[in-house]
């Protein structure tokens, strides 16, 4: 075999068969060369094509929110006053359940006809009934009884008739003793439960002091002495045993009734049912010296209504305790409040993106928040940066927190934006992941 290699070059020349191979070489190197360039473009371009983008630069701003002022809570000015509302420690504070607000002197003052409440408690203590509908025991009044009407009419406190037949179920006498605040019926119906009135204030200190009322003083069943006595802080206790009991409770949010004897009755408590108030009781003793212990329901948006023990002691007339404490309840009902946070299609925010499109970011709703008084906002904003790029895509939330509550919303991408053109992809490598 001939070494072409080493023929020298007038040999080569002058050969077309060393000629032609040399040139099948020569073209088969280029074409290798030529495939190495065209592999390495097409494969820059598919990657430049197809390469993930940068992140959009990203300006936000939450809505602009305004915090409500303290709420203005209406404790009245007259006497002493104390408040206790229980479902709303998450607002208010666990404290709230306990005395909440108080207003005027803590020390003891006469508590009139609210005493009634108490002589009824501690017959029931005594003669328990088995629910809110139970007679219970039927009372055989006698002469004694029937004289004591006179008595009390005579010192000027309301009384009422004695029943038809002089027998009554302990309920409907409880009622009757409760409900237009007959005193003839709070000494009548004591004497029975207990013998005599000796043994009824016994049994009634006792009770108090099971109870840990050490702050109150009754001395006889009906409040006409101004020696009952209690504090603004015993007598919000007294109220919530006095609605926890189911035949109190009843009694004092019953209106009217009509029985034998002594026939149609009205509620003492004027301002029943009204601002939300389901109890309890009232009282009088003298000129400038009216007192309420109330319950109330305040349905306030939380969930649940608030369950509300509040009492007035001393106040200057009837119209103007009920006045006062309307007042008051209907304060800390405004004091909840939903605050506007957004409105739909609200501007929070721009994308700019490196290849100089632009995009809107919006809330995608309206939202609010409910607070108490003048409770901080607490706001934070995520966003990711957008997929499709196309109208309505979501690209973050905002929240809001306030207390127990939160309200978040989705921000969405409005109109979209522009992807890049082929050719910024093909001439912005360093700037594709």
């Amino acid at each position: 075999m001939r070494d072409e290699r080493a023929a020298p070059e007038w040999r080569v020349r002058a050969d077309p068969a060393i000629r032609r191979r040399r040139r099948r070489r020569g073209w088969l190197i280029v074409a290798i060369i030529l495939a190495v360039v065209l592999a390495s473009t097409g494969g820059y371009v598919a990657w430049a094509l197809n390469a993930p983008l940068p992140e959009p630069v990203v300006e936000w701003q939450t809505p602009d929110v305004s915090v409500p002022p303290a709420a203005p809570i209406a404790m009245p000015l007259e006497g002493a006053a104390a408040i206790s509302v229980a479902g709303a420690d998450d607002y208010l504070g666990p404290e709230a359940a306990g005395i909440w607000k108080s207003s005027g002197a803590a020390d003891p003052r006469p508590m009139a006809s609210i005493s009634k409440l108490i002589t009824a408690l501690v017959i029931l203590d005594a003669k328990p009934l088995a629910s809110a509908d139970d007679p219970g025991p039927t009372i055989a009044f006698d002469e004694a009884d029937r004289d004591l009407f006179d008595k009390y009419y005579v010192l000027g406190a309301t009384v009422a008739e004695m029943p038809r037949g002089n027998s009554m179920s302990l309920h409907d006498a409880l009622a009757t003793m409760l409900i237009p605040s007959a005193s003839n019926y709070a000494e009548a119906v004591s004497t029975w439960a207990f013998g005599s009135q000796g043994a009824f204030v016994s049994a009634a200190q006792r009770w108090l002091a099971d109870n840990g009322l050490t702050g109150t003083t009754i001395v006889e069943p009906t409040g006409l002495s101004a020696r009952n006595t209690s504090t603004p802080s015993d007598m919000i206790a007294i109220g919530k045993i006095a609605a926890a009991n189911p035949v109190i409770a009843q009694i004092a949010a019953t209106r009217s009734l009509t029985l034998p004897g002594p026939g149609r009755m009205l509620n003492t408590n004027g301002v029943l049912g009204t601002s939300g108030i389901t109890g309890l009781k009232t009282g009088t003793l003298g000129e400038n010296d009216y007192t309420l212990l109330y319950t109330a329901t305040l349905d306030v948006g939380t969930g649940q209504p608030l369950s509300v023990t509040g009492v007035m002691l001393g106040g200057f007339s009837r119209d103007s305790v009920s006045a006062g404490v309307v007042s008051l309840l209907d304060s800390i009902r405004a004091g909840f409040h939903n605050v506007p946070l957004s409105e739909r299609g609200q501007q929070v925010g721009t994308y700019t993106t490196a290849w100089g499109s632009a995009g809107r970011m919006i809330v995608l709703d309206s939202a609010s928040i409910l607070t108490w008084s003048d409770t901080p906002l607490a706001v934070t904003m995520d966003t990711s940066a957008p997929e499709t790029y196309e109208d309505g895509e979501s690209v973050g939330t905002i929240t809001w927190s306030a207390g127990p509550n939160t309200a978040t919303i989705d921000v969405t991408l409005e109109g979209g934006i522009e992807q890049p053109t082929a050719w910024w992809r093909l001439t912005h490598p360093g700037e594709l992941g």
